[in-house]
């Protein structure tokens, strides 16, 4: 058993700071964007999440090129673009992916001239790679417990809209209906799912924050269509995807080719992501197979008592 555990966790993997506070800051930012997700793929926001975290790239970007931590640039312009969704979309769906492509079309641009920048200018290195695919064991300092009090202030959100945003998911006219204020509470999603974009992109980049997102919420989705179940299973998925995506991440320091930096945490943690929805699929369909048999069995016997 202790060569087993051995070869599974390398030398200095329990006493390293950098992978405990890779733990603590992906952990809590799997549970907000697993909690944030599941509404997200109720409401059909997908879209507005992908944007966002493209669009986090120039609040990146600008902050590496201000010497300042992404952090606050993922975090400023997430609750930017998500008020500017918010102004210039109408409560339509159609209306709000037409304003988020007006936006995100008109701030990429400027989002390459500062990655420019970054690498021709900065003398930070690795600026580019670090904003686009994250670096979660470069994680340090004061973020991990800012991380963490962001984490809180999207879940309080999420606890404190929990029934009118369920509500203004299944049926916007009802909630309308029923007195609540859909557009100011649309708002406020947007906002809480900037933060929770921002988080995820100091995770795993703005290229692949989108997966962290959307992924195990929709996989929980199909694993239960409880809401808060749902958002409770995403959450775990996401913790479990994160911690083995960090250890797997640490060995590879070991593993071929000899004398690399080890393979990215942000790929573990994707492709763990993907293999779960795909399982989750699997799972669904042989559900279904049983469904479906236990349906036709009670016709079939009486024709073969007769």
């Amino acid at each position: 058993m202790h060569a087993i555990l051995s070869g599974i966790f390398q030398p200095g993997f329990f006493g390293s700071a950098p992978v405990h506070n890779a733990l603590i800051t992906g952990a809590v930012v799997a549970l907000i964007s697993g909690a944030v997700g599941v509404f997200t793929v109720l409401r059909s926001q997908s879209f507005a999440g992908h944007a966002l975290s493209d669009l986090g790239t120039l609040g990146g970007s600008a902050a590496f090129l201000a010497g300042a931590n992404p952090l606050w640039g993922f975090v400023g312009i997430g609750v930017v673009v998500s008020g500017l969704m918010d102004l210039f979309g109408a409560e339509q769906k159609r209306s709000r992916d037409v304003s988020t492509g007006i936006v995100l079309g008109a701030i990429l641009g400027l989002s390459a001239l500062l990655l420019y920048l970054d690498t021709t200018e900065s003398s930070t290195t690795g600026a580019t790679v670090t904003i686009l695919f994250g670096s979660l064991f470069a994680v340090t300092g004061y973020t991990v417990p800012a991380t963490i009090v962001l984490g809180v202030v999207g879940a309080g959100a999420l606890v404190l809209l929990y029934r009118p945003l369920l509500l203004s998911s299944v049926n916007n006219d009802l909630a309308a209906a029923r007195g609540v204020r859909v557009r100011l509470l649309g708002l406020v999603f947007l906002i809480t799912m900037g933060i929770a974009v921002s988080l995820s992109s100091l995770t795993v980049g703005t290229i692949l924050s989108p997966a962290l997102l959307i992924g195990p919420a929709a996989t929980a989705l199909r694993l239960t269509r409880r809401p808060f179940a749902a958002m409770a299973v995403a959450g775990c998925l996401g913790v479990a995807a994160t911690g083995i995506g960090v250890l797997l991440a640490y060995d590879s320091y070991h593993w071929p080719p000899a004398g690399s930096d080890g393979w990215p945490v942000s790929f573990f943690i994707m492709a763990l992501i993907f293999l779960g929805y795909l399982a989750s699929g699997l799972g669904e369909r042989v559900r279904a197979h049983r469904k479906a048999a236990r349906r036709t069995a009670p016709a079939a016997t009486p024709a073969l008592e007769g």
